[in-house]
């Protein structure tokens, strides 16, 4: 069976990292669930879910094997009867600032490095306040998904 793995967690818990690295080695198609989860507005809005839904559906139609990854529980929670492993990153709030404050430029989220600088302190912010919101963002959401991922699944708890 090919693997499909799906792997959610707050902004700099190495979500990506841990993407890129078994794309790398296991030929997984990569999807970035940040890539469809906005749209191109001035402030960032989030796309409607059922159209992010569908662009992961197109996603999954013509990849068999994949690492899909994101903070989004609502979209994971759109592939997970697809997934062969969930892997939720969690190694406190404190690595995910320190991660976030060492993240090289993202040029396919911000036009220039010092665009991502501006928003870095936001950014924080939203990091910070992980465990106190319920958003589909949130840490209760991805406990959730945790909870209710009935596949093989793995939390990393301690920081990369």
């Amino acid at each position: 069976m090919a693997s499909r793995v799906l792997i959610v967690g707050n902004s700099g818990s190495g979500k990506t990292t841990l993407a890129r690295t078994l794309a790398a080695g296991d030929g997984l198609a990569h999807l970035d669930l940040d890539s469809l989860a906005w749209l191109a507005t001035t402030p960032p809005t989030r796309r409607p879910l059922d159209e992010s839904v569908a662009a992961i559906g197109r996603f999954t139609a013509i990849h068999d094997a994949w690492v899909i990854e994101g903070c989004y529980a609502d979209l994971a929670a759109a592939v997970g009867d697809q997934a062969t492993e969930l892997v939720f990153l969690n190694p406190g709030v404190e690595a995910c600032v320190r991660h976030c404050r060492a993240r090289p430029w993202e040029p396919h989220k911000y036009e220039s490095r010092e665009a991502q600088d501006r928003n870095l302190e936001l950014l924080l912010a939203w990091v910070r306040a992980n465990a106190d919101r319920d958003d589909a963002c949130s840490l209760s959401a991805h406990r959730r998904l945790f909870d209710a991922f009935s596949g093989a699944k793995r939390e990393v708890v301690t920081p990369p």
